[in-house]
């Protein structure tokens, strides 16, 4: 089921996104940005789909960014992003760490901490590129349960999101999405078995 709401405000209507006509680089800068698309599933890892479709976008020529924000294993981090296609970035954790074994995250504190610190240095890095304009589509994978677990502070997401300058979409996944989001979204989609 898809879920369609529009965010696009006329030029004319500049009060209600707060853009000042006399400076042409906020006008400009609003006019370019991409869509928020959220993808939401009731279970994690269902997101293939999105993954298939930022491959096919970075080898069509789109410089496509992809940070999994929750999954850890491959100890890779920002210093050491995976290159697909020439033009996709893939980021996860510097932090080794499996995410499904809740259990030993909440009972060791040095692991716990260790991870908070990897996902937030991830958002950092994040929120660099949503304002830079570098890419052409990021992809926030699993950003809501950083949320959840209150890594990332979901007013600094909102507040980056709202200063975005990209020329594509920006992508959100996750389960639990706090109703702010929902209602910045241009497209929603929910997934089921």
């Amino acid at each position: 089921m898809v879920i369609s709401s529009s965010n696009n405000y006329a030029k004319s209507n500049l009060e209600v996104v707060k853009i000042d006509t006399n400076n042409k680089i906020d006008s400009q800068r609003f006019t370019q940005n991409g869509q928020i698309q959220i993808y939401q599933s009731p279970y994690r890892g269902s997101y293939s789909s999105i993954i298939r479709d930022s491959l096919r976008n970075a080898a069509l020529g789109r410089k496509v960014l992809i940070v999994q924000f929750m999954k850890g294993g491959v100890e890779q981090g920002i210093a050491n992003p995976v290159k697909l296609c020439g033009n996709l970035t893939w980021v996860r954790s510097s932090h080794s760490f499996d995410q499904y074994n809740n259990e030993e995250i909440e009972s060791n504190k040095n692991l716990k901490k260790s991870i908070h610190e990897s996902t937030y240095e991830l958002w950092k890095f994040c929120k660099n590129e949503l304002l830079s304009g570098e890419n052409e589509q990021i992809i926030l994978d699993e950003i809501f349960l950083a949320i959840e677990m209150g890594i990332i502070n979901k007013d600094d997401l909102i507040s980056t999101l709202e200063n975005r300058f990209i020329p594509g979409d920006v992508i959100l996944t996750g389960t639990d999405i706090p109703k702010d989001l929902l209602l910045m979204a241009n497209q929603i989609t929910e997934l089921r078995s």
